[in-house]
């Protein structure tokens, strides 16, 4: 795998426990919307520690962005990610596959798993052709909701939320339920994108099928 050692650009605050990260981007590194990579911080102590992290700008900017999901009581990579500043440095690595768009659909995303559906949904609005897609955007409490501004004003009444701890007057209030889906799919729904914890999307997965959609229609993170 080959590495890459760049500096911190920017950090931006997107919620309470997420953040943004713009760093330098290596000559030549191209993605696809939907991909991802491994990032690590550059000291001794932390560089051989990995975790995978999809980007969430487009590919033809001149940097690279990350929305990343703090969890201060795992004491892991993002922990020590919130502790950084601009100047300091990351690890990348080799750009693999996560989820690719096949055409017009149904999002489904649980929390910070709407990262990768971020860039897709970016480079959609930059090519006139967000139409026709919709996103189903499950998490905890609003100000859980990641973008929330941003996604309302690419996808309007296409951008479906649910609120699982909280009961907020905007948005549907509980978990996704087959009844929730049938009352937000449609006949013409083709593509299914899904990301999420395990056992949401395993949830999910059961109650699409429910619906008569098959496993062939559902694209999943790898």
């Amino acid at each position: 795998m080959k590495e890459h050692a760049v500096k911190i650009i920017g950090i931006k605050k997107i919620t309470h426990d997420v953040r943004q990260f713009r760093v330098e981007k290596p000559e030549g590194y191209s993605f696809i919307p939907g991909q991802a990579t491994s990032v690590s911080v550059n000291t001794p102590e932390l560089r051989k520690k990995r975790r995978p992290f999809t980007f969430t700008g487009l590919e033809n900017d001149p940097f690279l962005e990350f929305i990343i999901k703090i969890y201060p009581s795992h004491k892991g990579v993002t922990a020590e990610l919130e502790k950084l500043k601009a100047g300091d440095e990351l690890i990348i690595g080799n750009v693999w596959g996560a989820i690719s768009y096949k055409g017009a659909g149904v999002f489904i995303a649980g929390g910070a798993g709407i990262t990768p559906f971020i860039a897709i949904f970016r480079h959609l609005r930059a090519e006139g052709a967000l139409e026709g897609n919709k996103l189903i955007f499950a998490n905890r409490t609003r100000a859980d909701i990641i973008l929330e501004s941003e996604l309302k004003e690419m996808l309007g009444d296409a951008f479906i939320n649910i609120l699982s701890e909280e009961e907020e007057g905007e948005y549907a209030s509980g978990f996704i339920t087959g009844e929730f889906l049938r009352a937000n799919v449609t006949s013409d729904d083709r593509n299914f994108y899904l990301c999420g914890p395990p056992p949401m999307m395993d949830s999910v997965k059961g109650h699409l099928s429910d619906l008569g959609i098959g496993e062939n229609a559902i694209t999943l993170e790898l």
